[in-house]
C-alpha cells in the first residue's frame, strides 16, 4: 500500500522535509545545482529525466524556496540554490559519502576539500581543522576512473567550487 503524500498536517519533521525532497529526482536536482550545473538544458541531459518532470521539480523547489531563478548572460534563466536550498549540503554529503563507500569504486568517488585547508572526511568535517564547512566553502573534484559524460569530464578538470556555475 502506497504512503499517502500529503503531510502538511503532520508535525514530523521527517515526514514534511520528504514531502518537498524526498523523491528521486528533485534530490538529484539538488544534487546538481550543488555541482554546479545550473541551466535547464543542462539538467535535463545529465539526469536523464523527462522535460515535464524536471520543470515540475524546479517549480516545487522554487515554490519552496530552496531554488531560485537567476537571469544567465545568455539571456535565459539559471537555476542556483537558495541559502534554504544550500543548508541541505550537510544531508546531499551525507548520502555522498555512504554512497561512494557502499557502490563507488575508489577511482570514481567524488573528493571535497574544506578551500585552502583540508579534505572532508567522512563525517562532513575538514581533516585539518575539524570544521563543517559550509558548501559555499567546499571544493569538489570527481575521481579520474569516471569518463562517461561531460560533466564527469568538466569536473574531473580541477577542484570546483561547489555552487559555483559549471560550464563544459
Amino acid at each position: 500500500m502506497p504512503l499517502g503524500t500529503d503531510y502538511a498536517t503532520q508535525h514530523c519533521a521527517i515526514s514534511r522535509t520528504l514531502e518537498v525532497v524526498g523523491e528521486r529526482w528533485t534530490l538529484l536536482i539538488v544534487r546538481d545545482l550543488f555541482y554546479g550545473i545550473r541551466r535547464y538544458s543542462d539538467m535535463k541531459k545529465h539526469i536523464g529525466l523527462p522535460p515535464a518532470t524536471l520543470t515540475s521539480r524546479l517549480n516545487g523547489l522554487v515554490e519552496e524556496g530552496l531554488v531560485e531563478r537567476v537571469p544567465a548572460a545568455s539571456g535565459r534563466d539559471e537555476y542556483a540554490l537558495t541559502e534554504k536550498g544550500a543548508s541541505l549540503w550537510p544531508i546531499v554529503s551525507s548520502l555522498a559519502q555512504w554512497g561512494s563507500e557502499n557502490y563507488v569504486d575508489a577511482d570514481c568517488r567524488m573528493s571535497y576539500t574544506h578551500r585552502g585547508c583540508g579534505p572532508i572526511g567522512r563525517t562532513g568535517a575538514c581533516e585539518n581543522c575539524g570544521m563543517f564547512p559550509a558548501a559555499s566553502r567546499i571544493d569538489v573534484q570527481r575521481g579520474d576512473g569516471v569518463t562517461e559524460d561531460v560533466f564527469a569530464q568538466a569536473l574531473r578538470r580541477e577542484p570546483h567550487p561547489l555552487m559555483e556555475p559549471l560550464r563544459v
